[in-house]
């Protein structure tokens, strides 16, 4: 059995349109922001669009958000022009548009926004809205990563670990996970164990992998409960263990990982 590097790159992540400032949505509040929307702040026009795409306090109602979000985001209020991206990424409220999307997380990514360069970046990655570019979403991705967004440091690690729009490199790839990992990316922390596991742009270091694998495991990662599952059963970085191996493995099934189905089955256990 074998520790296996999880190869599908992250799902974009794609949030919510923000909430608006604030943690109440009273009567008295929704009057307060209307009004000051009305009177052209783009603060309370980003604040009065998330209530109604949230439906919070008032009936959800996306064309009313995309009303009030359009507004702030004319006056270059850049989690608005996110939120509209998000919209026509998703078609709610509007037509599911990629090319619009892409257009409005540009402006937003002009204002350094993390969220919306790393969006850019996974559609550069997966040829929406443009031709699939890899160099392009290595470039992106680099821009988010550099501040910090955990997403982007996991797909840009992926990137270098494949050897996908650049040459391969073990070390570089390390280095983003890593980043990504002390965030508390599960992705992350599980592609880690298997990179010192496997001895993968460092020297191999069972103790490393399976601090890694348990981190990623405490989080409901299956690849991790799998690995953790051979790591017990083959006796690396630990004594073997048929117990605890089997432990893991039924973890790693009940969270739906089909390797450990196949090897519970090879074992005569389910």
């Amino acid at each position: 059995m074998k520790h296996y590097i999880i190869g599908i790159l992250a799902a974009i992540l794609f949030l919510s349109p923000c909430k608006g400032f604030g943690n109440t949505s009273s009567p008295k509040q929704i009057s307060e922001w209307r009004k000051d929307a009305e009177q052209g702040s783009a603060k309370a026009q980003f604040h009065l669009g998330g209530m109604y795409f949230n439906g919070e306090g008032v009936p959800q109602n996306y064309a009313e958000a995309l009303k009030w979000y359009s507004l702030a985001a004319q006056q270059e209020f850049a989690d608005a022009q996110f939120n509209i991206g998000t919209m026509y990424y998703k078609g709610q409220g509007v037509p599911q548009s990629y090319a619009e999307a892409l257009k409005w997380y540009r402006l937003a990514a002009q204002h350094g926004m993390a969220l919306a360069q790393s969006n850019i970046g996974g559609m550069y990655d997966k040829g929406e809205g443009v031709p699939q570019n890899y160099a392009e979403a290595l470039k992106w991705y680099r821009l988010a990563a550099q501040q910090g967004w955990a997403m982007a440091q996991y797909n840009l690690g992926w990137m270098y670990y494949a050897g996908r729009g650049v040459p391969q490199n073990y070390a570089a790839a390390l280095k983003w996970y890593s980043l990504a990992a002390r965030q508390g990316m599960t992705l992350a922390q599980s592609n880690l164990g298997t990179m010192y596991a496997k001895g993968q742009g460092v020297p191999q270091n069972y103790a490393k992998s399976l601090k890694w694998f348990h981190l990623a495991a405490q989080q409901g990662s299956a690849k991790a409960l799998f690995s953790l599952g051979v790591m017990n059963y083959n006796g690396q970085g630990v004594q073997k263990n048929y117990a605890e191996a089997l432990r893991f493995f039924r973890l790693a099934a009940q969270h739906g990982d089909t390797q450990a189905r196949i090897v519970l089955e090879r074992l005569g256990e389910h």
